[in-house]
């Protein structure tokens, strides 16, 4: 059975050499070809003799992605629906900077996904109606980022894990995938060029404090009142506010990386004075930054419940809510909403599978 080479770390690919009888630096090239390189065949890899990569073809690959289609968006945003081996099928999707950015000549973000659907059920998010297949490996999250970076002419120089899937539900995956991309023998995204975003699983973000990578994290939080959060994120039913606010304050003080606190504004729901000012009071006990996210309509994935109930706020009252929260000394940015008219903007994405298709199309 063919190994896909993609995904495995500079260790393992010393040990996978050895094991077709070659010398443990034949592992380094390989490192070195498929990360820094980034080449998409073995004939590609000139310092490494044609019988090898003989054997290597027979017995590896380096593909674990498809690419199916590309869409582009109106402001340069571009979503690429991928499919996996196993016919599953993902989305990722390429930023570019808005023109207000201060690093916009250099800056490229790129938003990959970390599982086929997710099984969390974010009534805001399209993700969650499609339901949970499966966890993507750390080759598969890897490979994204390697199959855009291969067919574009820009740096990626960010990466952010908030695509399709609950990044802490794959957490061993995710963070091998962290530690490749951030290798600086290989695709070297400095850490701090890295996001992690969860719904908030609390365990899962002390363990990623322990880690020692000071990467960034996220916290999908949306409100700070404990029974509205239950009726946006299911698992706010298992995970006290009070727990998520401790855990944040434990990922700062291991890291010293302010997290980010995100907040879709949603229209009478979390957008009065009182949510306003529980933010200011939480920014003066634990260092954070916050993004505000304008709500991006998911109606085509036919929404049920409170779904439905939920409407944006417009530009100007989402304007208004961030300098009452900059009036109060908190750092605060208001998301574009980059890719929405190719429903790639945050919370839009979904694969629309054949047995999805069957039931609403």
């Amino acid at each position: 059975m063919s190994v896909s080479l993609i995904g495995l770390t500079l260790g393992e690919l010393r040990e996978y050499v050895e094991g077709l009888g070659e010398k443990r630096y034949r592992g380094d090239q390989l490192f070195h070809w498929i990360y820094r390189k980034k080449v998409a065949a073995f004939d590609e890899m000139t310092n490494i003799s044609a019988s090898f990569r003989t054997i290597l073809k027979k017995n590896a690959s380096l593909e674990a992605l498809k690419e199916v289609t590309r869409t582009i968006s109106l402001d340069g945003t571009v979503k690429f629906l991928f499919e996996l081996a196993d016919q599953c099928r993902i989305e990722s999707v390429l930023i570019p900077p808005t023109q207000q950015a201060h690093d916009c000549e250099n800056r490229l973000t790129l938003c990959v996904s970390t599982q086929v659907g997710c099984s969390v059920g974010c009534v805001f998010c399209a993700t969650g109606s499609i339901g949970f297949t499966r966890n993507l490996t750390a080759g598969e999250i890897v490979a994204q980022l390697l199959s855009i970076q291969r067919i574009i002419p820009k740096r990626i120089t960010n990466v952010v894990f908030m695509g399709m899937g609950e990044p802490m539900l794959n957490y061993s995956n995710v963070l091998k995938a962290v530690l490749l991309i951030n290798d600086d023998r290989g695709i070297n995204i400095g850490a701090r060029h890295i996001t992690i975003s969860t719904v908030g699983y609390v365990d899962q973000i002390r363990q990623l404090a322990d880690e020692g990578i000071p990467i960034k994290l996220a916290l999908s939080l949306h409100t700070l009142d404990e029974e509205k959060r239950k009726l946006l994120i299911p698992i706010a039913k298992k995970y006290a506010v009070a727990d998520l606010i401790d855990a944040l304050m434990y990922y700062y003080q291991k890291t010293r990386q302010r997290p980010t606190l995100e907040y879709i504004l949603f229209r009478d729901f979390n957008d009065t004075e009182e949510d306003r000012r529980r933010l200011i009071e939480l920014g003066r006990k634990l260092p954070c930054k916050v993004n505000l996210i304008p709500y991006h309509s998911i109606d085509f994935v036919h929404p049920r419940g409170s779904t439905m109930e939920l409407t944006p706020v417009p530009h100007e009252g989402i304007e208004r809510f961030a300098q009452y929260l900059r009036d109060g000394n908190l750092t605060v940015t208001i998301r574009s909403s980059s890719g929405s008219d190719i429903r790639a903007a945050c919370g839009q994405l979904a694969v629309f599978q054949q047995r999805y298709e069957e039931l609403y199309v």
